[in-house]
């Protein structure tokens, strides 16, 4: 599969990319799709709920009534569940919701992502640029160039850029990754998917080597 480069004005500068097949052509595996965002996911919570049960609360312990002959049910204890402002029965504690997943596993998830965009014609090879100091209007440029200003877009760099990062971290339908970070959910999160020229490579080494 060979893709045509762009410069940042969105041209075509007359270079082709070859993606290799065993990136952007596999036969996708949506269930390792979903067990690797659902990690992702699953990594992103705090798990620091909590509430407080009968043992935490500061209630009366004064039996409220008479054991029998009041008609209703016996009660010892303000702190019962029973009560308004009780303690709560089987409530959230604080807890870790991170799970293992096997790298051959997570390998095949992003393949499969990276394939379905290359499918859906959401990639675009961008030739390699830098800025001599951070600027946003620039860089919604490139993006507006690019056609890309209203979608959200995930650019993928060959190394990390400290300009190009601080120049995109202000647009919300934006993100920067380098090849070495890029994960299932943030290509599938994104509309569209922008290789910058470099990248392509730094993607062979990691899923190839």
């Amino acid at each position: 599969m060979e893709a045509v480069v762009v410069n940042t004005a969105g041209k075509e500068t007359g270079k082709k990319v070859r993606l290799n097949d065993q990136i952007f052509g596999i036969e996708p595996n949506d269930h390792a799709i979903y067990l690797d965002v659902k990690q992702y996911l699953a990594n992103q919570r705090q798990g620091t709920h909590k509430s407080k049960e009968r043992a935490e609360i500061a209630r009366t312990t004064k039996k409220l009534k008479r054991q029998k002959g009041t008609g209703g049910a016996r009660a010892g204890s303000m702190k019962s569940p029973l009560f308004v402002g009780g303690g709560r029965v089987f409530g959230p504690r604080p807890r870790d919701y991170s799970f293992k997943l096997n790298k051959k596993l997570k390998r095949l998830a992003c393949l499969s992502a990276l394939t379905y965009k290359a499918k859906g014609k959401s990639v675009t090879i961008l030739e390699n640029f830098n800025f001599d100091k951070p600027k946003t209007k620039q860089y919604a440029d490139i993006l507006k160039n690019l056609q890309l200003e209203n979608k959200k877009a995930l650019v993928v760099l060959p190394q990390h850029d400290h300009n190009i990062y601080l120049s995109a971290r202000n647009l919300q339908s934006n993100k920067v990754v380098t090849a070495g970070e890029l994960n299932t959910y943030d290509v599938l999160n994104a509309q569209h998917l922008v290789l910058v020229e470099g990248s392509v490579p730094a993607l062979e080494t990691r899923f190839l080597s």
